[in-house]
């Protein structure tokens, strides 16, 4: 019989390995270490079913070694996940508020008029990860966000085209700003705002918009993967990113006609 000590030995352990294993899903640490669970499952297994002590002694060392390998190796995905955990990314996120705050709709239709008129720009939108560190190496603004102060922002040679802007809680936090540039080989036909999105991606749990001023198209990087719209399906592409990682707050007379039937979650009936 299992006793309760066990029991929630048991159900911690399950909860911490549960937590690592989502905040490096879709990452090449994810992959390695399912991969690497596989292994060591079916080497125990194999060693504890037909008595081999020295395998299972050989298997004991090297699960060490590979362990402290893995953590040299992955280190910036690692360092994402610890600061998901520590900023409760799996609790809370940032709240897009329609008073007075650009909503994910809003943002979505302003990075549309940035391609339609073919105007590069880099726009990351801050989650659960903070990236104050970020928007220290830029120009701080904390303005409430429109069509024109994005157009003036990213309007070359203006003083603040060049890097990435923040967006905070709905509000243009920087702009001018320098992210990490990714080293994935799978990017090298792609330009440094790419690169830069994907970057920033895989170091935090941002969301980050890129706009081609070449060719117009839309970009969406997120965990460390790029994802391209061209032609009608800018749009609706971004839209959906927009409305599921930055999802607006409803307010108290939105939540009560919903709750009573007269508003449905995506608008009225």
């Amino acid at each position: 019989m299992i006793s309760i000590s066990a029991t929630l030995q048991i159900l911690v352990l399950y909860i911490v390995i549960y937590a690592i294993l989502k905040g490096a899903r879709g990452s090449r640490f994810g992959q390695a270490l399912t991969g690497l669970g596989i292994l060591a499952a079916i080497l125990i297994a194999f060693s504890y079913f037909f008595h081999f002590a020295v395998l299972a002694k050989i298997v004991q060392f090297l699960l060490v070694y590979i362990a402290v390998s893995t953590v040299v190796i992955f280190q910036p995905e690692i360092r994402r996940i610890l600061s998901t955990m520590g900023a409760f990314g799996y609790l809370e996120k940032p709240k897009y508020n329609p008073d007075g705050a650009a909503t994910g709709e809003f943002l979505a239709e302003a990075a549309m008029r940035l391609a339609n008129r073919r105007m590069g720009a880099l726009i990351a939108f801050e989650r659960g990860i903070s990236l104050r560190g970020y928007q220290e190496t830029g120009v701080a603004l904390n303005a409430d966000i429109s069509n024109e102060l994005l157009e003036s922002v990213f309007t070359p040679p203006m003083p603040l085209h060049d890097g990435g802007a923040i967006v905070r809680d709905g509000r243009l936090a920087a702009a001018h700003c320098i992210f990490p540039v990714s080293n994935n080989p799978g990017l090298a036909e792609y330009g440094m705002r790419h690169r830069a999105a994907v970057g920033l991606s895989e170091e935090t749990d941002a969301l980050v918009v890129v706009v081609s001023e070449e060719s117009g198209d839309v970009s969406v990087a997120r965990d460390g993967k790029l994802y391209r719209y061209s032609g009608d399906a800018r749009a609706a592409g971004l839209r959906r990113w927009m409305t599921k990682a930055l999802p607006r707050t409803r307010t108290l007379p939105e939540r009560i006609l919903e709750r009573i039937g007269l508003r449905g979650k995506g608008g009225w009936k």
